[in-house]
């Protein structure tokens, strides 16, 4: 399982990334918290799957003009 944040811009909020992410990759993903405002959103997610099918993933979100970054603190646990 890896957690990432993922921080959208302008016209990437209104895309459906998080479902894309999981349709066209063999990816669980799990939002456990997530935020926009006027611009710019954010989503933290748990991914689980092959470690090589999550880079992969997450290379196809940076070619879209997603921000990937390790998600650290300030999550919400179980």
């Amino acid at each position: 399982m890896q957690r990432v944040r993922l921080t959208f811009l302008d016209r990437l909020i209104k895309e459906p990334v998080v479902y894309q992410l999981g349709k066209k990759f063999d990816i669980v993903t799990n939002i456990r918290r997530a935020d926009i405002q006027e611009g710019i959103g954010w989503v933290i997610l748990e991914l689980e799957g092959d470690d090589a099918e999550i880079d992969r993933g997450l290379e196809w979100a940076r070619t879209v003009g997603v921000r990937v970054d390790p998600a650290l603190g300030d999550l919400v646990e179980p």
